[in-house]
């Protein structure tokens, strides 16, 4: 018997609220989760906005069939499934338009570490050289190629998509990569970026990634927000800080 999606899909949506809130979404953007012991995938559902519950998610299959859930599934959603289907390691994927990061694919500086939370992606963030919509499998494919092995790739004068094996990770990640990027955006205006050494950034990232401070620090961040949201009025939430 394939376990409850309900547990999952309510972290996906926090997860997913949070991300939102800071401006990460705004109209554009999605997440989808690989649902355990099946051969499917769930990706929050066309046009939806911050109020996000486990009923906005989609089912698809790995042919990108609709099998379940209200409303479309978004038009990017072969994004989620070439780098699910690549990837039996990642467990989540979300995909957004990042103002900082994706500012380093139409400017002179590749994006590197610059911060200690940045060095989680000490390995490399590829950039896929094609702008367009991502809608249908070869393009899929194509990016989850350029992605490889890698926790995030950058898609030019276009937006981001991050991995994680779980929402958590995921969610840290997109939240720590834009930190980074806007770290590093800040330098390249003073003058030259200082990119950490590359070694010294594995041996940083590394360090990280044993000890999953990162991904737990964020996810606190996540489950704080997310209830003091509920009890404060709507309007209030805008005060978070944003990635623009």
């Amino acid at each position: 018997m394939n376990p409850d999606p309900a547990p999952l899909l309510a972290k996906a949506a926090q997860g997913w609220r949070f991300l939102y809130r800071r401006g990460f979404i705004e109209g554009f953007g999605h997440l989808a989760v690989r649902l355990p012991g099946a051969d499917r995938f769930m990706v929050t559902r066309h046009s939806l906005g911050c109020d996000a519950g486990p009923e906005d998610f989609v089912t698809l299959d790995f042919h990108g069939r609709k099998l379940a859930g209200h409303g479309d599934a978004p038009g990017e959603f072969p994004i989620h499934l070439e780098v699910l289907a690549a990837r039996p390691d990642v467990g989540c994927v979300i995909h957004y338009h990042g103002m900082h990061s994706t500012a380093f694919t139409t400017s002179g500086h590749a994006l590197r570490p610059i911060h200690l939370m940045g060095t989680l992606f000490h390995d490399g963030i590829p950039v896929h050289p094609d702008p367009r919509l991502v809608n249908d499998r070869p393009r899929g494919a194509a990016l989850a190629r350029t992605l490889g092995p890698h926790r995030a790739v950058l898609m030019c004068a276009h937006g981001a998509t991050i991995t994680g094996a779980t929402v958590e990770e995921a969610v840290a990640g997109a939240f720590l990569f834009e930190e980074n990027a806007r770290r590093a955006w800040l330098s390249a205006s003073l003058g030259s970026p200082q990119w950490l050494p590359a070694e010294l950034a594995a041996q940083a990232g590394e360090e990280l990634l044993r000890t999953r401070g990162p991904f737990r620090r964020v996810w606190a961040m996540v489950e704080a927000e997310d209830a003091d949201a509920r009890t404060r009025p709507s309007e209030s939430i805008t005060d978070l800080p944003r990635q623009a």
